[in-house]
């Protein structure tokens, strides 16, 4: 059986005088950055962090291409794209993770897209091809709710993970062994998505 003791309490005179603490000081800081030394793509960071905020919350994000975080490849979605998600499956597999290892790959079935997010920059390398478009700045893309892992509406095929991204060079080689298509039109992707 267990008995519970009260502590001990300490006597306190409500008549004696504090101590005077004496005035609150601040000291301002004179720092300052120069323009040179921020990044060109800090610019929106707090607008960043909100969307990605929100992304994490079940809520659909808006996210500018390029910068540190990613550019995207569009495709046809059906089974030929699928043949590419699966080879990348395996590809990017490693260890004891999950089957479906495949960097972030969002399906848009209402348009009939697969969005491959592949890392940022490779849009200015990225050569016309005939069964993808590879968009970077100056646009932006809306991001499906971490949490929706299916339709309606916008969903991740491969879940979006802080290790990986599709990687471009593979996704081209595979894109011209599967061929999916009809392509989506630079033209028609423009007006889709949104420009700052």
């Amino acid at each position: 059986m267990t008995v519970a003791a009260q502590l001990p309490r300490r006597q306190v005179d409500a008549d004696c005088p504090l101590p005077s603490a004496g005035p609150a000081r601040f000291t301002t800081n004179s720092d300052t950055v120069a323009a040179s030394q921020v990044a060109t793509d800090m610019g929106d960071l707090a607008h960043r962090v909100r969307s990605l905020m929100a992304l994490q919350n079940g809520h659909v994000a808006q996210l500018p291409l390029g910068g540190r975080f990613f550019d995207i490849v569009i495709t046809a979605n059906g089974p030929d794209a699928y043949g590419a998600v699966r080879e990348l499956d395996s590809i990017q597999h490693s260890g004891n993770e999950r089957a479906d290892a495949c960097g972030p790959v969002i399906e848009d079935t209402r348009r009939g897209w697969y969005i491959w997010l592949v890392p940022p920059g490779t849009s200015d390398t990225w050569t016309p091809n005939r069964y993808a478009v590879c968009l970077g700045r100056p646009y932006s893309l809306s991001l499906p709710a971490m949490t929706a892992a299916e339709p309606p509406g916008p969903y991740w095929l491969r879940p979006c993970r802080g290790d990986r991204l599709v990687p471009p060079t593979a996704l081209r080689d595979l894109l011209d062994q599967f061929r999916p298509g009809p392509v989506p039109h630079e033209t028609l992707l423009g007006s889709v998505l949104s420009t700052p």
